[in-house]
């Protein structure tokens, strides 16, 4: 078995990790425009040979069909269990429902499916959903968190070798069920990861708005550095690779 560690941010909430010979990417959002958002950075190709996509809500983004649909319906598809459904009434046939706890091998790495404290709901007024972060473990433990606000259970997911914590959204204010740079960093302090990489912010704006900056990730930086862990932060840009044994 392959013995390795990259992590890849595609923009937003989208992470292509590749764990002992694993790949897994959550969360894809591979179009330049989606409901009222635009993408600023460039879109990065599209990720092939994938072992597993992990979904972690139904948000349109972060569960987006036509994303979806670029990867193949044929694509194992592990998701919470509200958006099972969806998915295939959609032609996705590989979905594997989950609630937190449950635990997916995917060719010997495990998939735990973790507490998220946000609202998974597909559409505003929809039925309540349940959100799920993933905890990937094989040689390294990584935290995928998706949407989340802080919650009591975090220090539970310990020890983690690296987390992709989000840092803001997509426009100029952040609701209930998200993180922002000092949140984020409170995030790390009861994370405690070896490396953290901010996500979600600096991707997709609301047409005819300022677009996205990297102050977000630059503020989340500079409070985890003052703040009492060893934790180093790594700013990726789009497709940028980090080895997490380098």
């Amino acid at each position: 078995m392959h013995r390795d560690a990259r992590i890849s941010w595609l923009g937003h909430g989208s992470i292509l990790l590749e764990l002992d010979g694993v790949r897994l990417l959550s969360d894809p959002l591979l179009r330049r425009r989606i409901a009222h958002l635009w993408r600023a950075p460039p879109l990065p190709p599209v990720p092939r040979t994938i072992d597993a996509v992990l979904l972690t809500h139904q948000h349109l983004d972060h569960l987006d069909l036509p994303s979806l649909a670029q990867l193949g319906r044929e694509q194992w598809l592990i998701a919470p269990r509200a958006a099972g459904p969806l998915l295939r009434r959609h032609g996705f046939a590989r979905v594997t429902e989950v609630v937190e706890g449950d635990v997916v091998d995917v060719r010997g790495v495990r998939v735990i499916a973790v507490p998220a404290a946000h609202d998974g709901r597909r559409l505003r007024f929809g039925a309540s959903a349940q959100a799920v972060g993933y905890v990937l473990e094989g040689s390294r433990r990584v935290y995928v968190a998706g949407d989340t606000g802080l919650y009591d259970g975090m220090a539970a997911l310990r020890p983690l070798d690296a987390a992709a914590i989000p840092v803001w959204g997509w426009g100029p204010t952040l609701g209930e069920g998200h993180l922002g740079p000092e949140e984020a960093a409170e995030a790390v302090v009861r994370l405690d990861p070896r490396v953290a990489i901010p996500i979600h912010y600096g991707t997709y704006g609301q047409i005819g708005a300022k677009p996205p900056t990297r102050k977000p990730a630059l503020a989340f930086a500079r409070l985890v550095e003052a703040g009492p862990t060893t934790c180093r932060v790594v700013i990726l840009e789009v497709g940028d690779v980090l080895d997490l044994d380098g």
